[in-house]
Formats: structure tokens, C-alpha cells, sequence
């Protein structure tokens, strides 16, 4: 049985890089083999992978999410929206002195009022006066994760989203795919790697620390995620050939494995999905997807961390970010990549 602490590691605080690089593929990349460890840049990933491959990303998008307003008292309050559940709904993260009531209202952004609806543990709902999409995109603020200590600026609205972000949704980045631009995509496609996309939309909760010994008795955040048929077939082509599966970020792979694991569990081949997921990946699990694994580094005592451990095995993982750790990797969002290929044994 594991516990929190095999998933601890200590992180010198100047390695939590603070702001993105220029040059998105200009990031380190360190390739991870069972025979050693390799430091390289993000643009070599062409020379890592293969004709015929398949890299899956998740192309959701994030929204300006955050914002501070007053409840009709005067008290202030700050709101992360969770996820959006209709053209004029959403659930919220809400912070104040005292908890708003059912039927109360807030100013957002000084902007427009939100009546507060149903509370949905650990989120209320919220209701807009018009398309909330709109009025989260004109008046919201950018959502950075809370170990990024600076405010949200115009460079971090362009460098906390990835190039092909398309599904307005998440509150957090899928960071793994902030490193790829549209040179290093044309070198890709030279390549005849090829490349396909699903979407998962990345909750608050993927912040959310894990706060009980034995993590079997942690509890997941959900997260809604969509498979598209086309993707299904092109994953079967790429099997069938011989080629790899590479999913990049974790988020794209929560999504596959969830999608496998449940067509699975039903006596079903993968199928186009569309559903809620709060699948926990830890050491054991069964993979049936994915092949290669491209992922930021990750926070101590994470359920990433955890993920990460089971896809490569623990003791690859501790060496592989000790040697990181050693050589001055930038770490978490804005940081550096690592390149993991599925545990055989």
C-alpha cells in the first residue's frame, strides 16, 4: 500500500518557474528511458518519436475565470469559476468573510450582478444575466495556479494558453502542451508523426492537495471530457501498424485511460465519449492506451506525481527528478517537460 509520503520529494522554491520562456519550444526536455536519463530541448521531440506515431492533445481552452466583486452587504468577495453548466450558468468557487445565501446577489468586476444559486458541494451555483461565456471573457481575469506569484498580464493571457486552444472551459492549462508552437508542429508533420485532439476541460481541482495518508482514501475532482470518434479510429490505426499512442499532458491522458478503463469494465472496445471522469491513476494501474507520455513536472504529494509513478514506476520517477532537481529544471506549469514511456514490467 502507498502512502502520501512515497510521493514527497523536496523542491527548492527558486525551481517554480514563475514566468513562461519566449520561445515555447526553447524549454528543456528530459527524455526518460529505462537505461538512463537524457537532458534535452523540447525541440528535439521530432528526433524522439516516430513516423507513424500519434500525439494526442487536449485542446481545451482557458477561461478568465477569476474575479473579485462585492455581495449587495458590501463585503467583498473573490470567484473562481468551475465550469460552465449552461448558456447562463456556472459553478463557482466562492471566497468571502460569510457564505452568500441562496437567492442573494454579487457584483462581479463592478461590471454585472450574479444571483447565487443551489450550493453543489464544494461549489455554488451561479446564475448571469446573459451568456456567461461573454461576460467571463470581457470582464474575467486570467486564473494562474497559486504557486505563480504575480498577476495575470496581457503576455500571460497569450503564454498560459496553448496555440491550439479551441473549447472554451478549463480554469487550468493543460501545461504540457504550452511547449509546442507551429515550427516544431511542422516538423512533426514532416516527420509523418501525426496528430489528433480531445478535450478535457481542467478544474481548480487538479490544485487541490491531497490531504490523507493513505491515499486510497482520497477523493478525485471530476472533470467533463469529450473523445471524438475520428480520434478512436485514428488510436486503432496506429495500433494496428505498430506505432505509439503519446498523450500530451496528463489531462489527455486521464481522459484516454478513463474512456479505455470504462469500455473496458463494460466488455466494450473504445468508443467515442462524452462524460464526467474522476478516474485516480496510482501505481497498479492497468494502462491501455497510452504508450508515451510528454508532462511538466509536478507538485509534491500530487496526484500527478502519483500518475506520473505509475506510468514510468516510482523508482524511475524519484531518479528522474532528483537528476532534475540536480540540474536546475524549471518545475510545474511554466516549467520544463519530461518525456515518459510506459512501464513494461
Amino acid at each position: 500500500m502507498f502512502t502520501l509520503s512515497d510521493f514527497d520529494f523536496n523542491l527548492p522554491p527558486e525551481l517554480i518557474a514563475q514566468s513562461a520562456l519566449t520561445e515555447r519550444s526553447a524549454s528543456r526536455l528530459l527524455e526518460v528511458r529505462d537505461h538512463g536519463l537524457i537532458d534535452r530541448r523540447f525541440s528535439e521531440l521530432p528526433d524522439l518519436v516516430d513516423s507513424g506515431d500519434l500525439l494526442v492533445f487536449n485542446d481545451t481552452k482557458v477561461l478568465k475565470a477569476r474575479f473579485f466583486g462585492q455581495k449587495a452587504s458590501g463585503g467583498r468577495v473573490e470567484v473562481l469559476i468551475e465550469r460552465l453548466t449552461g448558456a447562463t450558468s456556472a459553478l463557482a468557487q466562492i471566497r468571502a468573510s460569510k457564505s452568500p445565501t441562496e437567492g442573494s446577489t454579487i457584483r462581479l468586476a463592478d461590471a454585472f450582478d450574479v444571483t447565487v444559486g443551489e450550493r453543489v458541494e464544494p461549489f455554488y451555483t451561479l446564475h448571469f444575466p446573459s451568456d456567461c461565456l461573454t461576460l467571463i471573457e470581457q470582464f474575467g481575469r486570467l486564473p494562474l495556479p497559486p504557486y505563480i506569484e504575480h498577476d495575470a498580464d496581457a503576455y500571460d493571457e497569450t503564454r498560459y494558453q496553448t496555440v491550439y486552444a479551441a473549447n472554451p472551459g478549463a480554469v487550468a492549462a493543460p501545461t504540457a502542451g504550452l511547449h509546442f508552437d507551429d515550427a516544431l508542429f511542422a516538423r512533426l508533420d514532416a516527420k509523418g508523426v501525426e496528430r489528433a485532439t480531445l478535450t478535457l476541460h481542467v478544474g481548480a481541482g487538479t490544485f487541490q492537495p491531497v490531504r490523507v495518508e493513505n491515499i486510497a482514501e482520497h477523493k478525485m475532482h471530476s472533470e467533463w471530457y469529450d473523445l471524438p470518434q475520428a480520434l478512436v479510429d485514428r488510436i486503432a490505426a496506429t495500433k494496428a501498424r505498430g506505432n505509439k499512442v503519446i498523450a500530451v499532458g496528463t489531462t489527455s491522458m486521464r481522459a484516454l485511460e478513463a474512456a479505455a478503463r470504462d469500455a473496458a469494465n463494460a466488455g466494450k472496445p473504445l468508443a467515442a465519449t462524452q462524460a464526467e471522469t474522476d478516474i485516480f491513476i496510482t501505481p497498479g494501474y492497468e494502462f491501455r492506451v497510452v504508450d508515451r507520455l510528454v508532462t511538466n513536472f509536478h507538485l509534491p504529494k500530487s496526484t500527478l506525481m502519483m500518475l506520473v509513478s505509475a506510468f514510468a514506476g516510482m523508482d524511475t520517477i524519484r531518479d528522474a527528478y532528483q537528476h532534475a532537481i540536480e540540474q536546475r529544471y524549471r518545475f510545474f506549469s511554466y516549467g520544463d517537460a519530461m518525456l515518459l514511456t510506459r512501464r513494461t514490467s
